[in-house]
């Protein structure tokens, strides 16, 4: 009789993990069609626990969404607007920055300025913000994004689901140290990684979903999502090409 009941026991455990993987892939799915928008270039709105995040926010048109919390990764102008990030935010609205931006936003914008470094954790709103480094490796890329600076990448946590934002980065070591459920990566190539190495990131994160950006609006171009998804998708890894909006 004990060797039934534990039997059963370990049936019903396999039974409720199976259970739970194909209800978190779900879940995961469903906030990347639903929660996940895709701007421009870098930029994304993403909605969840009734608060409205943007990353990168350029572009913006008048009437947008107001932000509770705006994150930006560095003060390129391709990353960092004043006019869009006004556009969005009033005096409730927190923006998270590294040192460079806040410099450059001081004074200049409506919402309060969070100022972070790298591997730092924080609580905006109720929702668990990490800061992960974002920097070029590559030699003829080293004055775009150079270490030093602290630009940034962010991992955002929406009840479990770890959606993880480059920034402007190659592949780099601090990757593996990375647990993502859904990664958006570059894939342009000239300032960043290339499609190609965007494909072994993948291989370090192992997201269950990725979804491309920087192409086809300053750099690279529209085919190199294409290329990105032919090498990537997988079993394991869907592969997510967002229909940027009209801005």
């Amino acid at each position: 009789m004990k060797k039934i009941a534990t039997v059963a026991l370990f049936i019903i455990i396999i039974i409720s993990c199976f259970g739970a993987v194909k209800n978190n892939s779900e879940n995961i799915d469903k906030f990347v069609e639903h929660g996940i928008n895709y701007l421009t270039h870098d930029s994304f709105r993403m909605e969840l626990k009734n608060k409205i995040i943007y990353i990168d926010p350029i572009n913006i048109p008048d009437g947008a969404k107001t932000a509770d919390i705006i994150l930006i990764s560095h003060q390129h102008k391709d990353h960092m607007q004043i006019e869009s990030i006004n556009k969005i935010s009033n005096s409730n609205t927190i923006i998270v920055a590294p040192i460079t931006v806040e410099a450059e936003l001081k004074d200049k914008v409506a919402g309060k300025i969070k100022r972070v470094l790298p591997w730092e954790k924080i609580v905006v709103y109720g929702i668990n913000i990490e800061t992960v480094p974002a920097y070029n490796l590559k030699n003829e890329k080293l004055k775009f994004h150079p270490k030093k600076e602290g630009y940034l990448g962010y991992i955002i946590n929406n009840n479990g689901i770890r959606i993880y934002f480059s920034g402007d980065t190659d592949v780099i070591p601090e990757m593996k140290k990375i647990k993502c459920d859904i990664a958006l990566l570059p894939v342009s190539g000239v300032y960043v990684m290339d499609y190609k190495e965007a494909s072994e990131a993948v291989k370090m994160l192992k997201p269950k979903v990725v979804i491309p950006m920087h192409y086809g609006v300053f750099a690279g171009k529209d085919e190199d999502a294409e290329n990105f998804k032919k090498i990537v998708e997988n079993k394991n890894t869907k592969v997510i090409i967002k229909q940027r909006e009209n801005y």
